[in-house]
């Protein structure tokens, strides 16, 4: 059953809890997806898509970056400099994993945080400050996440020969 049909997070408001599903599914799917995968085949690129590993990079850093503009912060160097990396091939499965559960607990944790929150209230994003809200910015990490979690599923199915 898919998490948005299970029932779960009936404290939170369906905003904050939709996009909390979505991240729940999106663990479920590529978790998945890449379990019959060699390690090997976590950087490839087939048709010179994005490999496996970025997106597994990908998904929990730009989570932190678009939850960082939602409580209305701007991006620590340190961000800046993960952000930089995550095309570099070579990591472990694991690692990637590792990072990639974790990253998405932690996002769970501060999306839950915004219960109760004016969720409409104005967020600039990047250095340019462009126009957002805080709605906007939690919708778009669902958004954002399932993106590239279909990019994952779609690039092991083409790895795996399916």
């Amino acid at each position: 059953m898919e998490p948005w049909l299970s029932g779960t997070h009936t404290d939170l408001p369906a905003v904050l809890r939709a996009v909390v599903h979505a991240l729940e599914m999106a663990r479920e799917d590529i978790d998945a997806a890449v379990a019959p995968l060699p390690d090997a085949a976590l950087d490839a690129r087939p048709g010179n898509a994005a490999s496996i590993a970025f997106h597994l990079r990908h998904i929990p850093r730009s989570l932190d970056r678009l939850l960082t503009y939602a409580e209305g912060n701007q991006l620590s160097p340190a961000q800046l400099d993960a952000l930089r990396s995550e095309g570099e091939p070579g990591a472990a499965r694991a690692d990637l994993l590792a990072d990639l559960h974790a990253g998405l607990e932690a996002a769970t944790r501060r999306v839950c945080a915004f219960a109760g929150a004016d969720l409409e209230q104005p967020r600039g994003v990047g250095r340019k400050a462009l126009p957002a809200s805080v709605a906007g910015l939690l919708v778009h990490c669902a958004d954002h996440t399932l993106r590239h979690t279909g990019q994952i599923v779609t690039t092991a199915k083409i790895l795996a020969g399916i």
